[in-house]
């Protein structure tokens, strides 16, 4: 059965990982734009602006990359725990 309700729960996950990559996207987009483009005059992106948008994407990726590797750390030893106390 091809259509079936495994198939219909998959796409459910992928189209809630696919809302939430565009919905931090959009957040992402948002808060560096607030935070870096100040100058309305001209249809042109000045220069001091962009670097100031690399800069501010590029943190919050180094900054979301820590966080997950912590994550990883975190629920690596969750499970060394868990598995220990199983053992015993």
């Amino acid at each position: 059965m091809a259509g079936g309700p495994a198939s219909s729960q998959e796409e459910t996950v992928q189209l809630t990982k696919i809302r939430d990559f565009f919905m931090h996207f959009n957040k992402i987009s948002e808060m560096c734009f607030t935070d870096c483009v100040w100058d309305f005059t001209t249809r042109d992106v000045r220069d001091k602006e962009e670097k100031c948008a690399n800069l501010c994407l590029e943190k919050f990726l180094k900054a979301s990359n820590r966080i997950s590797q912590r994550f990883q750390e975190h629920q690596m030893m969750a499970n060394e725990s868990a598995m220990a106390a199983m053992k015993k």
